[in-house]
């Protein structure tokens, strides 16, 4: 269960840097509220992990989640560079993160 808590914890960061996005667009009641709800459900549920998975691990997960997804993100959504090395160093990033599981 604590890797399941961990990866969405890492997909809430990711709508929370969307969100973060929003805000600094359009500052709205709702904005800030849907930025409060996808970090606050993403820092519980990355606490929860943190129960029986080490530290270390579940924070390295969280941000490599966090950091790939929201790269990737913009580049989807708001047309940010697809350079490939970019999308290497995204790449170096989630294949760290998937090296941290198999080790742990």
């Amino acid at each position: 269960m604590a890797w399941f808590y961990v990866i969405a914890a890492g997909i809430f960061e990711m709508l929370g840097v969307l969100m973060l996005n929003r805000v600094a667009k359009k500052q709205s009641f709702i904005n800030f509220l849907l930025l409060a709800v996808a970090l606050g459900t993403s820092f519980t549920l990355l606490s929860a992990s943190m129960q029986t998975l080490p530290m270390g691990t579940a924070y390295s997960i969280w941000t490599g989640i966090g950091a790939a997804g929201g790269a990737i993100l913009g580049m989807i959504l708001y047309g940010e560079s697809k350079d490939w090395k970019r999308i290497f160093f995204i790449a170096l990033i989630l294949s760290a993160t998937i090296g941290l599981k198999l080790v742990s």
